[in-house]
């Protein structure tokens, strides 16, 4: 896959104007960021192109403006946060097409870095609006497409402008296809694919895909009570989607006809409510008393799946086991987390995760720099693992 596209190296980026689509959608609260992964991931790629004599004009969304100018939501404070990260000036442009950006790009010198307004200030942008793409490509030479995590939608900064200019992906776009890519089209196998998070609803389409990918797949977080309930094993008050129950079914007569093996919890850490110092216990599945709720796997579930991944060579990670974000129902996602990053550093395991949920249960786990691959996307993560064609990739791949 890595060879249907076009990277940096395929371009002189020397002494030319380089849009460069990045993911500048950091979390901030009260004027703070509170993560820079995103902005350091995207580093490289920006000074690979200033180093080069290359002039770069970032570009990114930040928030959901929804086509209108919200203060808030402006770029130039991130643009302050990328300056930092990258120990280098960075100029801040308060628009993103018109005059004042062409001014503000015309300003610059070869080895410049600025960065445009958000581009979801204009209702355009998110309706791959083919002016709103023009106008950007008339401030550029060439196009960089860097940002993966919006890769899953058409818009004017990642489709529409490919056909303007001259495309190619950055270097974090080309780690997250090549990684992916590694992952699930010509894997090393075994192949485990660990599916979690609170609702099956969500990940049924990602199930479906996997089933013929995979030699086998591990299911955890409250969407494992919906299939444990579809094999007749009582939940208690556990959430459980049982109207998904027929689905659940159907994926596990698929899985059985692929030779597919589908991992389960055999135990569980339960408790009567979600908070944080509440009395909790651990119970084998099917014993869980009708007033409490399966939060974590538990031992023995911990031990099989970590026995189940030891026999693997890759795996593809997306949802927490359990509960994590509060103790003591973090303990099956760390433990298994941490045998898994352990594999991985003694080079018996390709590990590749991504979600948002996932990142913050590795972190929680303190094994996030310790998988092979940690993508920050969301929604293109989860709509990769569907299977789905995902446009901004699709389009560097016609250029």
């Amino acid at each position: 896959m890595a060879r249907l596209f076009r990277t940096l190296d395929d371009i002189q980026s020397g002494g030319r104007r380089v849009l460069l689509r990045t993911d500048l959608n950091v979390p901030m609260q009260n004027g703070t960021i509170g993560d820079k992964t995103r902005l350091q991931r995207t580093a490289p790629t920006i000074c690979e192109i200033a180093d080069a004599g290359g002039t770069v004009i970032v570009l990114s969304h930040f928030g959901r403006p929804k086509g209108r100018v919200v203060p808030d939501l402006s770029l130039m404070p991130v643009s302050a946060a990328l300056a930092d990260v990258l120990g280098r000036p960075v100029t801040f442009a308060p628009e993103t097409v018109g005059d004042f950006a062409r001014r503000a790009v015309d300003a610059t010198r070869p080895g410049d870095i600025i960065v445009l307004e958000n581009l979801r200030f204009d209702a355009r942008e998110e309706a791959n609006d083919r002016g709103f793409a023009e106008a950007l490509a008339n401030l550029g030479e060439v196009f960089v497409n860097d940002a993966f995590s919006a890769a899953h939608r058409a818009h004017a900064s990642t489709e529409a402008i490919t056909h303007l200019l001259p495309s190619v992906a950055g270097r974090l776009m080309q780690q997250e296809i090549e990684a992916l890519a590694g992952a699930l089209e010509n894997p090393a196998r075994p192949v485990a694919a660990l599916v979690g998070g609170a609702k099956v609803s969500t990940k049924m389409a990602v199930l479906g895909n996997l089933v013929p990918k995979a030699d086998r797949i591990i299911i955890g977080g409250g969407m494992a009570n919906t299939f444990l309930f579809a094999q007749g094993i009582y939940v208690g008050a556990s959430l459980c989607e049982t109207d998904l129950v027929d689905d659940a079914r159907a994926i596990l007569a698929r899985a059985e006809e692929a030779g597919c093996e589908i991992v389960l919890p055999v135990d569980a850490v339960v408790a009567r409510t979600f908070a944080a110092d509440v009395g909790s216990t651990t119970v084998p599945t099917g014993e869980v008393p009708p007033d409490m709720m399966m939060l974590d796997v538990g031992p023995d579930s911990i031990a099989l799946v970590n026995q189940r991944l030891g026999e693997c060579r890759t795996l593809v990670w997306n949802g927490p086991m359990g509960a994590f974000e509060i103790e003591p129902f973090d303990a099956g996602t760390n433990a298994i987390a941490r045998e898994v990053a352990r594999l991985t550093t003694a080079g018996r395991l390709l590990s590749v995760a991504g979600g948002g949920d996932t990142v913050a249960a590795l972190a929680n786990a303190g094994v996030r720099n310790r998988f092979s691959y940690v993508s920050t996307a969301g929604g293109a993560f989860l709509e990769w693992l569907e299977g789905r064609t995902l446009p901004g990739i699709a389009a560097l791949k016609r250029s």
